[in-house]
């Protein structure tokens, strides 16, 4: 089953980049609406549901803004379990003050409703190919990695090391194969899903067992299905006509949350509002999409920066994702037009505003 029913192969990507900028952002439009239409299906429904009863621990993923990370996909799990938290090079600090609150509350959120939270701290690299890696480190995945084991630290330092409520694993995303890479407790022991054989299924619960002998049985159990979901994704992949995104294409710039719907490989750089300093990851994006236009990897007639913020309730919170969209679309805008003043006249914008219950996006004025 495709849990990630309007994820786009590279092919799609091709075709849609050389479009003109005001069809590529007519396609993004429809895209968007399909996902939704898809999100609120019944059968969509059911399946978020009937999966949610059988592993009620809480998924929250924080990894790099890089379309092909999809990790719902990749695991075969109903897209809207695994929560992500998107930002340039999956780079996260919980000392940011509005990360630390965002991921707090999400956590006593969970803990409310009686569940764990798992915490997937996502890096990714290309086994082949250095250049297919991620370039918000540089290509340099010893520094990605040491970073995702940081962050585990501090989730750790915040919510505990007993790891009742919450427990934080580094996960390494290798992007050829989109095979998970699970690091152990001890970031030494390392299991490449990968590697792993049809023989391998039945011994997996021990493995994961060796691999975190501190995580709790619940959440062991619920992180299960996730690595048979990828093992059986990366078989399913090897009879595919499986094409890789080598250079980049990207013609959109966003900003904010509620991005879940887009992951077509090398189309949009996505900075979620997390960082008290925006304006660097904002000008490094730029300077990306300059440089797309420069060599004629994109059409130079334009590109998007889109700005989108999710609200949960009618009234005052939609009334403030509002407001915020509006601030960030202006407050990027003038960053990307002051550092790269060549592309200045070529952004066009939109803003938008995003249900979390029914993945309906609205643009707003």
């Amino acid at each position: 089953m495709d849990n990630s029913p309007v994820s786009e192969p590279s092919s799609v990507s091709t075709t849609v980049r050389n479009l003109p900028i005001q069809q590529r952002i007519d396609w993004l439009m429809e895209h968007a609406r399909r996902y939704a239409q898809v999100y609120q299906s019944p059968e969509s429904f059911l399946a978020r549901e009937r999966y949610s009863a059988k592993h009620e621990t809480a998924i929250i993923a924080l990894k790099c803004m890089d379309g092909r990370l999809d990790l719902s996909l990749a695991t075969n799990t109903p897209a809207g379990i695994i929560q992500p938290l998107r930002n340039l090079g999956g780079r996260f600090d919980l000392g940011w003050p509005y990360f630390g609150e965002l991921l707090t509350a999400e956590v006593e959120r969970t803990v409310r409703h009686g569940r764990s939270t798992l915490i997937l701290i996502n890096y990714h690299y290309s086994k082949d190919d250095v250049q297919r890696g991620c370039a918000g480190w540089g290509y340099n995945t010893d520094a990605a990695r040491e970073h995702a084991i940081r962050v585990k630290r501090q989730v750790e330092e915040v919510f505990g090391t007993a790891h009742g409520s919450v427990y934080p694993l580094v996960c390494g995303f290798e992007t050829d194969k989109e095979a998970l890479v699970l690091h152990g407790s001890n970031h030494r022991d390392v299991l490449d899903l990968e590697t792993a054989s049809a023989k391998d299924l039945a011994s997996l619960p021990a493995s994961l067992s060796r691999l975190y002998p501190d995580i709790p049985e619940e959440m062991e159990k619920d992180l299960l299905p996730l690595v048979q979901g990828n093992i059986a994704h990366i078989k399913d992949l090897k009879k595919s006509d499986h094409s890789l995104e080598i250079v980049h294409h990207e013609w959109m710039i966003g900003v904010g949350q509620g991005f879940h719907w887009l992951h077509t490989p090398n189309l949009a750089l996505i900075i979620g509002p997390y960082s008290p300093d925006l304006a660097d990851p904002l000008s490094k994006a730029g300077g990306i999409i300059a440089a797309n236009m420069q060599h004629d990897r994109v059409p130079d007639d334009g590109f998007l920066l889109f700005s989108l913020a999710p609200y949960h309730e009618v009234g005052v919170d939609r009334a403030r994702a509002t407001v915020k969209s509006r601030f960030m679309a202006e407050f990027a805008a003038h960053i990307i037009r002051s550092d790269h003043p060549k592309i200045a006249d070529k952004i066009n914008i939109r803003k938008g505003i995003l249900s979390w219950h029914t993945r309906a996006l609205e643009l707003i004025a």
